[in-house]
């Protein structure tokens, strides 16, 4: 529910700034040979301006792109914990193998972050069932391991949170582009049809300037998107990668000290 409403708060906030900066900034009269006009650019931001509403439209993409990018960032530096995850696990795997099950634990408290969180899962849930009489060791890794999969259940998730958004924008952006490129090339027609051969130079280059300015914002959102989403998704699967086998790895100790 939290994400939802980040998101959502993400989205109206970048609209809201988007429209400003359309507005006010590349909308200003400084911008323009005649002023309130705003026909006659003297400048790349006065011509950006000429682009139309579309292009506050894809600011805010923009916007909304760099917010998940940050968001993204620390979150998944939250995730790791506080030291390199290798070093961790490799710690973790020590104290296991010695039998020291506590001090792994407070390695995994120290740690924090997710993987910390799946491992402290399963070995606080190791030290419940270890010496209870009633479960056999087929039924204490069992245990261990339920214990592990319902915390993997919930942080991956959190790994994953608005990489959606992300491939969603890539596509939203570029069909953005390619309506206001679509605009353009239509006002350009309509002022050819209108005057003939004496058609208005100022009205075919506002055409003109609509079509290929919307397909450079659409295409600037689009990269960004689709890079960052890649680079994103490599690095959860990188992470998902490392947790499996750091679990895996404790499963095995466990089972043999175990047995």
């Amino acid at each position: 529910m939290k994400s939802k409403f980040f998101v959502i708060g993400v989205v109206v906030a970048c609209l809201a700034i988007g429209f400003l900066i359309w507005a006010l900034w590349f909308g200003s009269t400084m911008n323009f040979k005649d002023g309130v006009a705003r026909e006659l650019p003297s400048n790349l931001l006065g011509t950006v301006y000429t682009g139309g509403p579309l292009v506050a439209i894809l600011v805010a993409l923009t916007l909304m792109v760099v917010t998940f990018i940050v968001e993204r960032i620390f979150s998944l530096t939250k995730a790791q914990g506080r030291g390199p995850l290798p070093a961790f696990i490799k710690r973790v795997q020590q104290h296991l193998t010695a039998g020291n099950v506590e001090a792994a634990i407070d390695e995994c408290n120290k740690q924090r972050g997710s993987a910390a969180s799946i491992l402290r899962a399963g070995l606080e849930r190791y030290l419940q069932v270890r010496n209870d009489a009633s479960f056999d060791t087929e039924k204490k890794l069992a245990e261990v391991k339920r214990a592990v999969d319902e915390s993997t259940g919930l942080e991956t998730p959190l790994l994953e949170k608005n990489l959606v958004a992300l491939s969603t924008i890539a596509s939203i952006s570029t069909m953005i582009g390619l309506l206001g490129t679509t605009l353009g090339m239509i006002r350009s027609f309509q002022a050819l049809a209108s005057s003939g051969q004496a058609a208005s130079a100022v009205q075919l280059s506002i055409g003109i300037s609509e079509a290929l300015i919307n397909t450079a914002g659409g295409l600037t959102a689009a990269i960004l998107s689709i890079v960052s989403y890649n680079y994103f998704t490599n690095r959860v699967d990188n992470f998902v990668y490392m947790i499996e086998e750091a679990t895996l790895s404790m499963m095995e100790i466990l089972t043999t000290r175990t047995k």
